[in-house]
């Protein structure tokens, strides 16, 4: 979430990953031992805004557990249960914008903040029958397409949204392998370390977007 005067502040307690490519920063915070998705989740974020027309700005990821998922919910869009990716824009609410609006010295910058449930990881990743890698890669890639401006409140916003997923997916398929195998059972359990996030306390409310439990 964003902070006054465009500053940051630490939003978890654990781990940070800073990004150690060049220009701006997409970095993870994390508890321990989760700072190793950090290049594959950078990737697969502006693969997925690259597909859309625009690239990484400033944008922070926060993998936490539902406690801290259904707080941010409640207070940020009224909703009173946990969700499993909110995205924090720091674009000015209800501003339109178009993929082919790009403007001459390059494609537009798009700066939030993601936060993601590594509880809904687990469980959806048992529900939908796929590894926790490939789930942790759909929720940063659907994530990172709310900070781009679409939806999903219609079915037709549904459709065009789960394309735009599959075809990040599949231009970063390196990277969710990658997940995958930092993922594999054995390789991270939660409760290795369960200091996770805080709610952040913004004082000015972001542009908020979640999913819901079928998201």
């Amino acid at each position: 979430m964003p902070s006054p005067a465009g500053s940051r502040r630490s939003a978890v307690q654990g781990g940070s990953a800073p990004d150690s490519g060049t220009g701006v920063p997409v970095t993870l915070k994390a508890p321990r031992g989760l700072a190793r998705l950090a290049p594959a989740l950078r990737a697969l974020i502006r693969e997925a805004l690259a597909g859309e027309g625009l690239r990484a700005g400033e944008i922070g990821i926060v993998l936490t557990g539902d406690a801290d998922l259904r707080a941010l919910n409640r207070r940020w869009r009224g909703i009173d249960r946990a969700t499993d990716v909110l995205s924090f824009g720091y674009e000015i609410p209800g501003a339109k914008r178009s993929a082919k609006q790009i403007p001459a010295a390059g494609p537009r910058q798009i700066s939030g903040d993601l936060v993601i449930s590594m509880d809904r990881v687990n469980a959806q990743a048992l529900r939908y029958r796929v590894s926790r890698g490939r789930e942790l890669a759909r929720l940063a890639v659907h994530g990172a397409l709310h900070l781009a401006g679409l939806d999903h409140k219609r079915p037709a916003e549904r459709r065009s949204m789960r394309r735009r997923e599959d075809r990040a997916l599949g231009a970063a398929a390196a990277e969710v392998r990658a997940l995958d195998r930092l993922l594999a059972p054995g390789r991270w359990r939660r409760g290795r370390d369960p200091r996770l996030m805080r709610a952040p306390r913004a004082r000015a409310a972001p542009d908020s977007r979640g999913c819901g439990p079928v998201c």
